[in-house]
């Protein structure tokens, strides 16, 4: 078989990264946008976190409804109208005029984004062979951080050119533009484009579902089941601790150099993004250091979590040492370290749920662990806002955070084991 004849299912993973690239540009925007918003609106902190947490309120619901839509009708449909709906509330964003209204906004602008990151998990279960799936993942995923990278200079040009209320439009348009070319390009599996060989879809399906179909050769698990095992459960609360470090950075950190380190909007708007792009490096590389490592050792499992317990011990501790540094420069290099690593981390986690559930359900239970995961959304910025409106300091929250990222790493080293080491999910032991 010649590998190498057709490779469509690299173009269809660029065009996630593409996805993802705008996703996090819309998502940080507001973060990046804040300091000219607050003097507009003139939020307290908590208002502030309240307004960052809004968003969440219907994302982390939606990670579930999205992933359970994906399996049901398919990805390409809900990727299709997700993306338009969070491109339509993003401009909206502009129209705010108060508080109240601006945290109405994010919250109806999650319940657009939430389906994303689950569905894109769905089309690359649904277009990647197995040996290929922790590497497509961290390339679809490598673009979030590369968004966030961009939204500096970008939301930061745009807002002090032409208003804050135009970038939100800006960046909207764009999504518009992706939706259509999705529609025109994408299928729900390989075989139903025209462009991929017969080859390329041989390649794709060799062994697929071999160690996640069924529990036994004649019994398919039931829903419930599934979303019940022990990896599931203690993958969704190790990506809280993760995205509770993302959240708090994406949301706060700017603020944090501006109002602590004397940081001016301008200079703020570039600094950020230097986090960013150490980030996407470190998700875009997460995905071959686990192909490679599970090429070399052959333990799927073991190369999921070596990279993930090691590399987020080490962002927490740099997160520690970030709140502790009093140079700017320290700051932002203990910072990038931490988010460089973080993101290593992100393949793991998908990577975990694709090989541990059957394909039929890879979008919903996806979609529990990553709901579960950005509940740390509902609770990062806004804990943060009246952590820093109590104590007058940044320093308590950098710790939370720090904390948190090693409960996560220890909560996968300590409970995700391999499936034949968990007791049975159909049988019930007593005495």
């Amino acid at each position: 078989m010649n590998k190498n004849k057709s490779q469509y299912r690299w173009f269809i993973v660029t065009l996630l990264f593409i996805a993802m690239v705008i996703n996090y540009m819309d998502r940080a925007a507001l973060s990046v946008a804040m300091p000219f918003i607050t003097k507009s609106f003139e939020l307290t902190p908590s208002e502030k976190g309240m307004v960052f947490s809004g968003f969440f309120i219907g994302y982390a619901a939606f990670n579930f409804i999205g992933g359970y839509l994906a399996d049901r009708y398919g990805p390409k449909r809900v990727f299709l109208w997700a993306m338009c709906i969070w491109s339509a509330l993003c401009a909206l964003t502009a129209t705010a005029y108060s508080f109240w209204s601006l945290l109405i906004v994010r919250a109806l602008f999650g319940i657009g984004e939430g389906p994303v990151p689950t569905t894109a998990n769905k089309v690359v279960n649904n277009w990647f062979p197995i040996r290929e799936r922790a590497r497509a993942v961290g390339i679809n995923q490598a673009g979030g951080p590369l968004g966030g990278a961009l939204a500096g200079p970008v939301i930061g040009v745009l807002a002090l050119s032409l208003g804050w209320q135009w970038s939100f439009v800006i960046v909207g348009a764009i999504g518009v533009v992706w939706a259509i070319a999705w529609k025109l390009i994408a299928t729900d599996h390989p075989a139903q484009h025209p462009r991929v060989s017969a080859d390329e879809l041989a390649d794709i399906q060799a062994g697929r579902d071999s160690a996640t179909t069924t529990d036994d050769a004649t019994d398919k698990p039931s829903l419930l089941c599934v979303l019940l095992r022990p990896a599931v459960l203690c993958t969704g609360f190790s990506l809280f601790c993760y995205n509770y470090t993302l959240y708090f950075f994406m949301t706060w950190f700017p603020s944090y150099l501006v109002d602590t380190k004397g940081v001016s909007l301008q200079q703020m708007s570039w600094i950020t993004a230097f986090p960013w792009l150490v980030g996407a490096c470190g998700m875009a590389a997460g995905g071959f250091l686990i192909d490679r490592i599970y090429q070399k050792t052959g333990r799927q499992l073991f190369s999921r979590k070596v990279v993930l317990v090691s590399c987020l011990t080490i962002a927490a501790a740099c997160i520690g040492l970030s709140g502790r540094s009093e140079s700017t420069h320290l700051v932002v290099f203990f910072m990038s370290i931490a988010i460089g690593f973080l993101m290593l981390t992100a393949s793991a986690y998908w990577a975990l749920i694709q090989d541990t559930v059957p394909s039929c359900y890879v979008g919903t239970a996806g979609g529990l662990m990553h709901g579960m995961g950005n509940c740390a959304g509902l609770f990062a910025p806004t804990l943060t806002g009246f952590i820093i409106q109590m104590t007058g300091t940044y320093s308590a929250a950098f710790v939370v955070t720090g904390v948190l990222g090693v409960a996560g790493a220890l909560a996968v080293g300590l409970f995700v084991r391999e499936r034949n080491e968990m007791p049975s999910q159909r049988t019930v032991t007593t005495g």
